[in-house]
């Protein structure tokens, strides 16, 4: 599935290889669904690939909006 950052999403120091506070992808990258689990039980998190960027990145969906394409 398609979907769009609907914010910049920064490190929160989960992810490797980058600092706290970096900004991680940018607001309207457009990246697919990879995956979905959960984080407490509570929160359903989406694992997104950002081919752009080369980051797959864990987004909660009020973070993600769906890209329609247009056939």
């Amino acid at each position: 599935m398609k979907v769009r950052s609907k914010k910049y999403i920064k490190n929160d120091g989960t992810f490797p290889g980058a600092e706290v506070g970096e900004i991680l992808i940018k607001k309207g990258e457009v990246g697919y669904i990879r995956s979905i689990g959960t984080f407490l039980n509570r929160y359903y998190i989406y694992g997104v690939d950002f081919i752009d960027s080369g980051r797959l990145v864990g987004m909660r969906l009020k973070e993600l909006e769906l890209v329609e394409d247009k056939a």
